[in-house]
């Protein structure tokens, strides 16, 4: 096992926050900056339900890029969850990503979260995405005028890794001197069976609508890693007998569709074969269940 190195001197390292609407690209903007998919992406709001580090390593820093659930009214003990977890991961960073869709002006949702990042006090840097589909326009000064005063601004493109280089190396400049906090080899704080849970998820609001995303918890109940091959038995939770049978689909076929994508997903992650079972079980009422958030790790 690799020992986390001694920083040398004037090495630079710090956490660095990923905030914003839903659907400007965090989380492809995470998983770019990374080369590596470790966090999830959807059009659903909410799809990310964990703090998911993402570390880069250079020769001279290494930055922990922090993607966050979405700050929202809680509706239920899983939003509360969620709610939580971004506001304590946001106390725990050095700057702040402020991920923005640079193809429009600012909106009403973004003025929002930037009235409630000003009190924290923490550094910011505006990040305009999708800025390759601005067709000429600048909204620069649409997003400068909801910080009190001006914050650094880079323009790119996560989707076409359009700016991500010269990203990194701005970011770098604005963190402290700091020692490794990872070994540098290692590109996230997730494990392997967190991510091939996700995977899962990540079909589910890919293939389905309305009210099924966000009533879904999976659930990996085991996964034995054999020399060629790797076997999980994972469980998909709904709330409702009529969610099952949306999640099975008619013939099975729904299911087979969410496991097959799943299982290409994972194999590609494992690099090697993966046998995928998937069961879906009803429990009622489950984002307001304390103690099953907490076997899902929510609390």
């Amino acid at each position: 096992m690799e020992l986390i190195p001694q920083a040398p001197e004037g090495f630079r390292s710090g956490f660095i926050g990923l905030v914003g609407r839903p659907n400007v690209g965090k989380s492809t903007l995470l998983n770019a900056l990374l080369g590596e998919k470790i966090a999830i992406t959807s059009a659903v709001a909410q799809t990310t339900r964990h703090a998911i580090k993402g570390v880069v390593t250079r020769p001279t820093s290494q930055l922990i890029f922090v993607d966050t659930p979405g700050i929202h009214k809680p509706r239920h003990r899983l939003g509360e969850s969620l709610v939580a977890t971004a506001r304590a991961a946001m106390g725990q960073v050095d700057l702040l990503l402020f991920v923005v869709d640079g193809a429009g002006a600012a909106g009403a949702g973004d003025k929002l979260i930037a009235t409630r990042l000003v009190p924290t006090g923490l550094p910011v840097a505006l990040i305009l995405n999708k800025a390759d589909l601005a067709q000429g326009h600048d909204h620069t000064e649409s997003y400068q005028a909801l910080w009190p005063e001006p914050v650094p601004v880079f323009k790119v493109s996560a989707l076409r890794n359009l700016g991500l280089d010269r990203l990194l190396t701005d970011l770098e400049a604005l963190l402290p001197e700091g020692p490794y906090y990872f070994t540098s080899d290692n590109f996230t704080d997730q494990t392997e069976r967190g991510i091939c849970t996700e995977l899962i998820r990540e079909q589910i609001l890919s293939l389905t609508t309305e009210e099924i995303p966000h009533a879904v918890a999976v659930l990996i109940e085991k996964m034995e890693e054999l020399p060629q091959i790797t076997r999980i038995q994972a469980v998909i939770y709904v709330e409702r007998d009529s969610q099952k049978g949306i999640i099975i689909g008619k013939g099975g076929q729904m299911l087979k569709t969410i496991s097959t994508e799943a299982r290409l997903a994972m194999e590609e992650l494992l690099q090697k074969k993966v046998y995928l079972e998937i069961f879906v079980k009803v429990k009622t009422h489950w984002r307001q269940n304390t103690q099953f958030l907490k076997e899902l790790g929510y609390f």
